[in-house]
């Protein structure tokens, strides 16, 4: 399988997957080897082989689907975006949560193997819990992928997902065990993992901060993306916070959400009663 036959494949078959082609531009190699092995595993000689198979056996389809999870994630991925979420939007939300006396609650949607919801945990535990002593966090982290979810749950990661992590906090969170940091027990506490696809599904719960990072606005289609911001919108509280990737933008019903000044990937709701 040549580079050019699999864009050609991808061109054809992610759109049939309301998913959208530039967004895999940069990480079709992670895509195409694992077509590779799904074509030995079917004993198929190429990709026209592959599209005869997906016309005739429909449930192929969802083989393909998983095949297209993107599976990237590291602790404290874009660092500016987090540093704002450390010191203003967390000490924020548990300011708000205190007086309106009820508990935190964060959605990292597309969780991968759990960085993200790992890293404002860590945050949250050793930098705000101290000061709001009667405000609990519940972080809700739902993915498609459940080999992804399953790695999130052991939560042992090798030392590149935690390069961007500061040092102290590493020090402070994990222990190293042979070759891998795992996390702490305690940072382990109040994170759900849950099943589910962003495109269809969401938690039942409104939420304060909702993460929804290089999965929708990357790699969805467009009518797709739309139809999961208004999913989102509907989950996020009033005054709450949308967080998406430094390179994505959001679709045209994001008039409810004001930019965080100084840091464009963060969306501030607009405010109503609660």
């Amino acid at each position: 399988m040549n580079d050019t036959g699999c864009i050609a494949f991808l061109q054809w078959a992610l759109p049939r997957l309301d998913l959208h082609w530039p967004g895999f531009r940069k990480v079709r190699r992670q895509i195409c080897k694992r077509l590779h092995r799904r074509l030995r595993d079917l004993r198929l000689a190429d990709l026209g082989a592959y599209r005869a198979r997906l016309d005739t056996d429909p449930a192929e389809w969802r083989v393909l689907d998983d095949c297209c999870h993107v599976t990237i994630s590291r602790f404290y991925r874009d660092r500016h975006v987090f540093d704002a979420l450390r010191r203003r939007v967390l000490p924020d939300i548990a300011a708000r949560a205190e007086r309106e006396q009820h508990e935190a609650r964060v959605w990292s949607a597309g969780c991968a193997s759990g960085e993200e919801p790992y890293t404002l945990k860590i945050l949250w535990d050793m930098e705000i819990a101290g000061g709001y002593p009667q405000v609990s966090l519940l972080v809700i982290a739902t993915d498609a992928d459940t080999n992804m979810l399953a790695r999130a749950r052991k939560a042992c990661f090798e030392a590149t997902s935690l390069h961007d992590l500061p040092c102290d906090l590493i020090g402070k969170a994990f222990d190293p065990t042979g070759p891998l940091f795992c996390l702490k027990p305690q940072f382990r506490k109040g994170i759900e993992f849950l099943h589910q696809d962003l495109r269809s599904e969401a938690p039942a719960v409104l939420f304060d901060i909702i993460l929804c990072r290089y999965v929708a606005f990357t790699y969805f289609a467009p009518p797709l993306r739309q139809q999961v911001l208004g999913r989102i919108l509907e989950r996020l509280l009033p005054n709450g916070y949308l967080v998406i990737g430094t390179h994505e933008q959001l679709p045209g019903n994001g008039a409810a959400l004001t930019p965080l000044a100084g840091v464009p990937a963060i969306f501030q709701k607009a405010s109503k009663p609660r």
